[in-house]
């Protein structure tokens, strides 16, 4: 399918799968980041990796020698992958701070920094508040750019909160990478993530690929007709692809697809996880489960109440087995869940508002059974044997004493 990716060998066929694969957990690789030494490999094969990209994804990938940066775009509802330090205002000053150094110099003092981006957000509408809470959001989104590269501590340190002043270098090169929607075309914030995530020519095709690449299960229910009916015809042809392409492996089954990474690099969120909330909510899927039938789509319908009731009921069982701290508010222990559950893709809002939520099917790959209980399959540790007699004991005509 990709004719320049079927003239390499197989060491270079090999390493442009391993490049792809980095660029999809770094879509914006520099020399200095992690995973920056496979950057000049990434460089090597960028016409193999451009030409798979775009004919089975619709990504537009830039490699230059001191970063690749590959234009990922997917669904904008999709409010599970958003980065864990910036909160919904971190996430303004994110857009605002980039506004803002379009147009600032290749240098600047964070206090005119600061400045222009509140003046930015004055002229946008964007209420400022300077307390503590707006310092922490807007130095959280500095943080940020800095962690990508963007820009540069060259004297002092990135802190709104904190007096001291520090010289800020621009690289605008990155800066101009940032943002993959076509700015010039939209005339609203949804007109932009509408255009950015319109695929290529073939559409329906890469749409489909998208989401089994970026989602671990794509359920039949969650597409298009269109869409789910070609997917159901090429279930199969897919996944050989992923596997041959990107090295992951998918799973068939009647509700819909499972694509897992073998290696488990691709996988941003590990479950089961540790820690007191990851394993309420893996014990808690099982009796999740048996509380409601499920519907012709194979999802659960749940009322917050079950899921309350579940929590409560762990947490009461085995009293000693959970962190003190985190079950002492059981409110925020439910959400807690709740929240984890969600961005597995494993629960979500029912949108006919017949029940609170939706469990889905892909819970049932998870039914943890006690120490005690034998693997399926394994048979029992046999009983040993007593032991007989040594050359050591001492002999009698009964035997050994």
């Amino acid at each position: 399918m990709i004719a320049a990716f079927d003239e390499l060998g197989d060491i270079d066929a090999a390493n442009a799968v391993r490049c792809a694969r980095v660029l999809l957990r770094r879509p914006l690789l520099r020399a200095e980041g992690p995973d920056g030494d496979l950057l000049p490999m990434v460089y090597r094969h960028r016409a193999v990796l451009q030409e798979m990209f775009s004919t089975l994804l619709g990504y537009r990938l830039v490699v230059e020698r001191r970063f690749a940066r590959l234009h990922k775009t997917g669904r904008g509802e999709d409010d599970t992958r958003g980065q864990p330090t910036l909160t919904p205002r971190g996430y303004a000053y994110v857009a605002l701070t980039l506004a803002t150094l379009t147009g600032i110099g290749r240098q600047v003092l964070l206090s005119r920094l600061v400045a222009d981006v509140r003046a930015s957000a004055a002229e946008a509408g964007v209420e400022v508040a300077d307390d503590p809470a707006d310092r922490r959001a807007l130095t959280a989104a500095l943080r940020h750019l800095v962690a990508l590269g963007v820009i540069t501590e060259t004297e002092g340190t990135v802190a709104v909160e904190s007096s001291a002043e520090a010289l800020i270098t621009i690289d605008t090169d990155l800066l101009g990478q940032l943002v993959s929607g076509p700015l010039a075309e939209a005339g609203s914030p949804d007109e932009l993530v509408t255009a950015a995530a319109q695929a290529g020519p073939r559409n329906e095709e890469q749409l489909v690929r998208r989401r089994m690449v970026e989602d671990p299960v794509v359920l039949y229910a969650d597409l298009p007709e269109q869409q789910a009916s070609w997917l159901r015809g090429q279930c199969t042809a897919q996944a050989r692809l992923l596997e041959r392409y990107f090295g992951l492996v998918s799973e068939s089954r009647a509700e819909g697809i499972a694509v897992c990474d073998p290696e488990d690099y691709l996988t941003d969120l590990v479950f089961p996880g540790p820690g007191t909330v990851a394993r309420i909510a893996l014990l808690a899927l099982p009796e999740l489960l048996a509380r409601s039938a499920p519907r012709a789509d194979g999802k659960h319908p749940l009322r917050d109440a079950d899921l309350t009731e579940v929590c409560r009921e762990l947490v009461e069982s085995y009293p000693a087995a959970w962190s003190r701290q985190a079950t002492e508010d059981h409110a925020e222990l439910v959400r807690s869940v709740t929240a984890l559950l969600h961005r597995l893709g494993l629960l979500d809002d029912d949108p006919e508002q017949r029940a609170d939520r939706l469990l889905s099917p892909a819970a049932h790959r998870w039914a943890p059974e006690p120490d005690a209980t034998p693997a399926p399959g394994r048979e029992p540790e046999p009983t040993p044997e007593p032991p007989g007699w040594s050359l050591f004991d001492d002999m009698e005509e009964d035997g050994p004493r």
